[in-house]
Formats: C-alpha cells, structure tokens, sequence
C-alpha cells in the first residue's frame, strides 16, 4: 500500500473504534434520563436501580471513551495538515465550539450528576442527566456540522488559496446536515436500547432474582429501540434526495454501494424484528416470560453497532477523491513529508490503542453486566446513610 492508501485505512480503522463509543454514548445518555425521570415522579425505588445500573454502564463508557477522541484529534495534525491549511478557518470552528462548550459542560454536568447522588435535591440531580444527554447532543451536532461542511462546503468562498466562512447560517442549514443529524440520534437510541435489551435478556435467561429490574430494563430497550429505529430509518431515506443533488453517483462505487447494502438490509431486518416481533410479545406481556427469544436478542447486541459502521464507511468513502467535496482532493490534504514507514507506525500505534481501550471497555462493561444491579457503586449510599430500599415486584 502507498502512504495515501495507509493514511486513509488509518483513519476508516481508527474513525469506526472511536464510532463505537460515540453512538453507545448517545443512546445510553437520553435512556438513563428517562429512567430517573420515571423515579423522581413516581417514587419507585425499582427506577432509581435502574437509573443507577444503566447509569455505570453510560459511565464507563463515556470515561474510556474520551481517550479515544484524543486520538481523533492527533490525526488530522499528523496526517491530514493540508485540510487544516486549506479549510482550518471553516472547518475548525465547529471543532472547537464541540470541544470548548460541548465537550467540557457535557464533562461538568456528568461529574454533577455521578457525585451528586444522595447530595444534590432530586428534582436538582435529574436536571444534571438532562443537561448531560443535551450537551452530548449538541457536542454530535457540531461534529456532524463539521462533517457535513466536508460533505458539502455551503457558505464559503475562496480566499488567498484558502476557504474562508462567509455565511455561518448556511453552514448550520447545510442540507448534507438537515437529515444526517437526526439519523445519527436514531442509531444511537437504537444501539443504547439493543445494549439493554441484550443485557437484559442474558439475566432473563439465567432466571437471575433481578426478575422485575430486568423486565422492566426490556420492556424501556424494546420501546426505545422501536422510536430509535424509525428515527434511524426515516432520516436514512431523507437524506437519499440531498445527496442526489449535492453529489450524484456517491453510492455507485463497489465499496460504498456494499456498505450501504449492508447498512439498508440490516436496518430493515432489525426493524422488522423490533416491530413485528419484539413489540408485540411486549404487548402481550409475555417477552419476559418467552424464554426461547432471549438468546437471539443476546445476538442481536452487536448489529446495531455494525449497521452503524457501516453507514458511517458509506458516508465518507462516496465522497471520495474529495476530502471537502469539489474543493479539495485526498491527496492534496496530506501532510508533506509522510512515508509509508511513518504512517504505518502511526497506524499501529493508534489502532492498537482505540483496539485496546475498546477491549477494555467491552470488559468493564459485560463484568458490570454480570454482577446485575446489587453491586452498583454509582449512587450508593454513604456508610452510615440509610441504603436504598430494594426493588420490589410492582
């Protein structure tokens, strides 16, 4: 391979481990609130288990996953200098509004919420979680603002060799942005629920003492799961028209058509799943009691993050040659100097860091999975302090 070929796997590789964590994160975020939403109006100590369970599952993944975001950044200054030359000036700004607002409140209001249990009024904590889900939200809409500038560099001009921002509205009203936003909160909703539903299928199978928790932890996957996936499904089909008009022919590669293939067929076969069989055992009240599916939604756990990839592969690779479309080739945005040596170190290096920290996190999270909600540290009450009342069949 030559040094633009390795740079451009460095990047697919790394892109899709970091890919992981972000969409697990946006998903558990906006569910764990819902949870303890359900507990501050209605009491239910069963609610706030569930708050503080699936609470340390968002924890530990947002925690290891902020490293792999680092590595996120390291990239575009060692291997991609030409972009930061040519559309730095349009193409940072939404980068450092993410990392300077999005980024730190999002950090803020977690550290809140994760020591403010038994500390912080009720009503006070739960605002923290909110505010949480929000500022990851908007920290995914400044990166997707960004991506989409690549996809389509509405409201520049060109200035001295460089892009130069004429129209910031433009930027926040791009049409390669209108869809693929809400596409990305749908797979994300769709990934959280499908990880509570995994989880809580696997105790379900065990026949664990947790029977009413985990119950009730698949009845709110299952139900998120079904809004996320036709979020996920109706922004995916609406972008289709603005895609044709901003850059026709983009799926009609080997390599992006099969992605999007992939994407499309597995989507609509968990879709179907989620609809035409999970929704109504649940309606019936028997999805618990239906022992035979619990394994296959065991299975099932690891498809919305495939589905997910392979989205985001078919997004970047039908733009090419182009790193900002129509302006600026792959080639040209390089940093001068490289070799494939180089490349390939760096390749290794953060490859296996992100493969690594990705480990770690399936690790901490199927450990805290299997000790189930009677081993949770978050929100656990002080020595001394009076411990929470257990969840009882209600």
């Amino acid at each position: 391979m030559n040094v633009l070929d390795l740079a451009r796997s460095q990047f697919a590789v790394t892109g899709s481990l970091h890919f992981l964590f972000v969409v697990l994160t946006l998903g558990l975020a906006p569910l764990v609130a819902i949870m303890q939403t359900r507990y501050v109006l209605t009491g239910k100590p069963v609610f706030e288990r569930m708050t503080r369970f699936w609470g340390q599952i968002y924890v530990i993944n947002y925690a290891v996953g902020v490293f792999t975001g680092l590595v996120m950044e390291f990239q575009f200054g060692l291997s991609w200098s030409g972009l930061s030359h040519y559309a730095g000036d349009v193409f940072g700004a939404p980068l450092a509004i993410e990392t300077l607002v999005a980024f730190f409140l999002e950090s803020t209001f977690l550290g809140l919420w994760i020591f403010g249990w038994n500390r912080l009024p009720k009503k006070l904590h739960l605002a923290c979680i909110w505010l949480v889900t929000l500022t990851a939200y908007a920290s995914a809409f400044w990166i997707m603002v960004a991506n989409s500038f690549l996809q389509n560099p509405a409201g520049t001009v060109l200035k001295d060799g460089r892009l130069a921002l004429t129209d910031f509205g433009a930027l926040l009203s791009n049409p390669s942005l209108v869809a693929a936003f809400p596409h990305v909160i749908g797979a994300g909703l769709v990934t959280g629920s499908l990880v509570i539903i995994g989880a809580s299928a696997y105790h379900l199978f065990r026949r664990t003492a947790e029977r009413e928790f985990f119950r009730r932890s698949l009845r709110t996957g299952v139900v998120w799961a079904n809004i996320g996936i036709v979020i996920a499904v109706g922004a995916g089909y609406a972008q289709f028209g603005a895609i044709g008009d901003l850059q026709p022919g983009k799926f009609d590669g080997a390599a992006p058509g099969a992605a999007l293939g992939f994407m499309i067929g597995f989507a609509n076969i968990l879709h179907l799943i989620l609809f035409v069989v999970l929704l109504p055992l649940l309606i019936r009240d028997v999805l618990a009691r239906s022992r035979w599916i619990h394994p296959i939604l065991m299975i099932m756990t690891p498809l919305p993050f495939m589905i997910a990839i392979a989205g985001w592969l078919a997004r970047e690779i039908g733009r090419q040659p182009w790193v900002v479309f129509g302006r600026l080739r792959v080639q040209d945005a390089m940093s001068p100097g490289l070799t494939p040596g180089m490349v390939t170190l760096s390749f290794a290096a953060f490859a296996g860091v992100l493969g690594m920290l990705a480990i770690v996190d399936y690790l901490l999270i199927a450990r805290a999975v299997r000790r189930g909600p009677g081993q949770v540290a978050l929100g656990a009450a002080e020595d001394g302090a009076p411990s929470p009342a257990p969840a009882l069949a209600l």
